[in-house]
């Protein structure tokens, strides 16, 4: 096993006496650089028995046509590269806890990958409670486990940044999966056709109101050409030129890190072995500020709320609810990009049209819909929504962690005004200052024209 830190045991039942190992996979939707796969794969052989993969594909809050449609795409290719390994992959609609709590049945042990919110969380302690074998977690999707860093919700980056570079000796290295023993590709398991899934995705009863993405794709194949190009092309001017929207300095990453498709550990490697300039700030915001979101979902049930602020940051909202906002939209106008800002509207056309939008405009999309709603909690609201509706990545803790930061969470107290009281503010002219904004917006209207339809002007 690469790291023992990484392993919970989430109940303290006997080995039982099952058929097989079942490994539920859940967030880390992959074979490499998978720690869950690889405890289950060692835990198989020990016992001589065979290892059976499980997926639940569940109806899941906010999620619609576009998420399912990149998430499955990714499952084709896991599906084949776990039976390479001799693993059968079996994928079943329905209550997670229902599905894996019948599998269990016939499993002497199961195991699963950790997530950090709370349905997630919900899920792997009612299985806990219920299940007669023995059950482990084990974290993959961070590179150092969340726990070993801290056992608090830190404040800030900087509260964080030195307890997780402590630990990445112990956890940034490689490894290789071990060789199954037993194959169970001759269990004989009811699952749904992946090799169909657009009939599967016909069936399902979901929002289909969301076009899939016509830039980003789904699978590992996708995420390693990506990745590659950024470090050959763009990695080594990463840090001075990753806030400008219109040169795509960014790498892309975020939609397969949200669904477990690539490991941060495997793309950490990839960069650390390139030695490029940008490489360190890279590794700021794939380590350090991720896992800093990571560490924020799992230790405040605030998450997805004002309540999850600093005082500091409720307070000064407060004492400036009344001011005066010059502009006042509803969601329906946000959602269809009719503000007066040329500037945010390009940014939410992007969002909308493709699935991500770039770090810097989000950063003042959200401080804008702070100040052109009628209360702090309006805002906040409707910028998850349209975050978690439109985003590939949305609906994740970098998600709410960014929509936070928005409103004054990980940060510190600026120059008191208007309605932001000392929350952070930006406005058009500095996106000018940093880069031809109007070029942005002329960017997003040849992206729309070049992709075959518009969004609501």
């Amino acid at each position: 096993m690469a790291n023992i830190g990484r392993i919970h045991w989430l109940n303290e039942k006997p080995i039982g006496s099952g058929t097989y190992v079942l490994y539920w996979m859940q967030s880390s939707q992959r074979v490499d650089y998978n720690h869950a796969l690889e405890f289950a794969i060692q835990q198989a052989n020990k016992m001589d028995l065979p290892l059976l993969v499980l997926f639940c594909l569940t109806k899941y809050p906010q999620a619609n046509l576009r998420h399912y449609t990149f998430m499955l795409e990714g499952l084709v290719q896991t599906k084949k590269s776990l039976e390479k390994l001799g693993i059968q992959f079996v994928m079943l609609k329905g209550n997670p806890v229902d599905v894996v709590h019948e599998f269990a049945r016939d499993a002497s042990l199961l195991v699963t990958d950790q997530d950090y919110q709370k349905l997630q969380r919900g899920w792997r302690e009612n299985l806990a409670a219920s299940i007669s074998c023995p059950f482990a977690q084990v974290e993959s999707n961070v590179i150092v486990p969340v726990e070993n860093v801290s056992d608090k919700e830190e404040w800030s980056a900087a509260t964080l940044r030195r307890k997780i570079h402590k630990h990445l000796d112990e956890f940034v290295h490689p490894f290789e999966l071990s060789a199954l023993a037993n194959s169970s590709l001759e269990i004989d398991q009811d699952s749904l056709d992946l090799n169909d899934f657009e009939q599967i995705l016909n069936s399902m009863d979901i929002d289909r109101s969301v076009k899939p993405s016509p830039r980003y794709k789904g699978g590992i194949h996708q995420a390693r050409e990506k990745l590659s190009d950024f470090i050959a092309h763009r990695l080594g001017d990463y840090d001075e030129k990753r806030n400008d929207p219109n040169l795509d300095f960014l790498s892309g990453m975020s939609p397969y890190l949200h669904f477990g498709q690539i490991s941060p550990l495997e793309i950490a490697l990839k960069v650390q072995d390139a030695k490029k300039g940008g490489s360190t700030a890279y590794m700021e915001e794939l380590v350090v500020r991720r896992e800093l979101a990571m560490n924020f979902v799992y230790y405040d049930k605030d998450y997805d709320s004002l309540d999850c602020l600093p005082d500091w940051a409720k307070k000064t909202l407060a004492e400036h609810r009344d001011d005066f906002r010059q502009y006042i939209y509803t969601q329906e106008e946000f959602e269809q990009a009719r503000t007066h800002d040329p500037y945010w509207n390009a940014a939410q056309r992007e969002m909308v049209l493709t699935g991500k939008m770039h770090g810097y405009m989000r950063m003042y999309w959200g401080k804008k819909i702070l100040e052109w709603t009628d209360s702090p909690e309006q805002a906040y609201q409707i910028a998850l929504y349209l975050n978690n509706k439109y985003e590939l990545d949305g609906r994740d803790p970098n998600g709410y962690a960014g929509i936070a930061w928005c409103f004054g969470k990980h940060d510190r107290a600026w120059k008191e005004r208007d309605i932001f009281g000392k929350v952070r503010y930006m406005n058009a002219n500095g996106l000018k200052r940093k880069f031809d904004a109007g070029g942005y917006v002329e960017k997003i209207t040849r992206l729309e024209e070049k992709l075959g339809y518009l969004t609501d002007k």
